[in-house]
Formats: C-alpha cells, sequence, structure tokens
C-alpha cells in the first residue's frame, strides 16, 4: 500500500486536516462578507487614484501657464523690452543687497568702536 516516488515513502490517502462538515450557509456568507469588503476596497482605491490624477492634472496646468508667462517674457526681451515683473524682481534684489550690505557695515562700525575702546 506504499509508493516510492523520487526517494519518498508516500501513504495512501489524503494529507493535513481533514475538513470538517462546515456549514454550507456560513461558508457563503463569509464569501459574500468577504466580496463586500473586496468591492469596498477597490472603491477607495480607485477613489484614491482619481484624486490622484487630478491634483496632478492642476499641477500640470498651473506649470504650462508658468512656462507661457517664461516664454513671453523670453520674447519681450529679445526685443529689447524688459517685463515689469522682472524690473521688480531686480530692483527688489538691488535693494535687498543694498539692505544686507548696510547691515553688514554698521556691523563692522560696531565692532570696530567697541575694539577701539579700551
Amino acid at each position: 500500500p506504499f509508493q516510492v516516488v523520487g526517494g519518498k515513502v508516500k501513504k495512501p490517502g489524503k494529507r493535513g486536516r481533514k475538513p470538517a462538515k462546515i456549514d454550507l450557509k456560513a461558508k457563503l456568507e463569509r464569501s459574500r462578507q468577504s466580496a463586500r469588503e473586496c468591492r469596498a476596497r477597490k472603491k477607495l482605491r480607485y477613489q484614491y487614484l482619481e484624486e490622484l490624477v487630478s491634483s496632478r492634472e492642476r499641477a500640470i496646468c498651473a506649470l504650462r501657464e508658468e512656462l507661457e508667462m517664461y516664454k513671453q517674457w523670453c520674447m519681450a526681451m529679445d526685443q529689447g523690452k524688459i517685463p515689469s515683473e522682472i524690473k521688480a524682481l531686480l530692483t527688489g534684489e538691488e535693494q535687498g543687497k543694498a539692505q544686507q550690505n548696510s547691515a553688514k557695515l554698521a556691523k563692522a562700525g560696531k565692532t570696530e568702536a567697541n575694539s577701539s575702546n579700551p
């Protein structure tokens, strides 16, 4: 009654636990519940993906608008015109540098005044 397969002795019959007499109604109910949960997870996953896609589409639109603005600025500068936004940026940077330089000079003056007094 024993079979030898690949050097191993096999006993006839099934291995593992013997299936208990499972109540068919309970099994069907578990299956239905599992299907409900699966559908709910799928719905949530699709909602998440749709929100992700719409947020990325909004970001793409914003970037396209920004790119178009930069193209227009470049075209204007090619014609020798400086857009007012760039002028504002340049004057803002110049003012910022001037403020930083004056702050550095003030600090340097204070340290010199402190070091000259014994």
